[in-house]
């Protein structure tokens, strides 16, 4: 990727920023395995805090087959990102193809109890061409 983060979406004064990076000492291409590390940056402009409740994923390979993933948290933590504040982590992703896409959505509760989802961008998975 030629920038950090390639991929951004806002919504209530939450944005979720990221970017790939395919794996190549991961994935095993003559196995049907490619693998993608993501980079997951949220950032909170809003006045008050807000805490990372659960994740949903969407996540699809190149032959259009879907995978859903639900649960509590990122990374075994459910932050509280303070005003102004940000929150970081990595994750990877395997896929059956060499390519695919991902996106979803956090829901999250607001410090005066309000709960809302916060959009994750789609984004690309693509392993680079390699010469046989």
């Amino acid at each position: 990727m030629e920038a950090l983060f390639t991929d951004a979406a806002t919504t209530q004064d939450v944005t979720v920023r990221v970017s790939v990076s395919y794996l190549a000492e991961q994935s095993e291409p003559g196995r049907g395995r490619w693998f993608w590390a993501y980079h997951i940056r949220i950032e909170n402009d809003g006045a008050g805090a807000v805490q990372l409740l659960t994740r949903h994923w969407i996540i699809t390979d190149g032959n259009g087959a879907r995978h859903t993933v639900e649960g509590e948290g990122v990374v075994g933590e459910q932050p509280v990102i303070q005003p102004e504040g940000s929150y970081d982590y990595v994750s990877g992703c395997p896929l059956a193809t060499p390519s695919g896409a991902m996106q979803g959505s956090y829901r999250m509760v607001a410090e005066d109890g309000r709960v809302f989802d916060v959009a994750i961008p789609r984004f690309a998975l693509h392993a680079p061409a390699v010469a046989e």
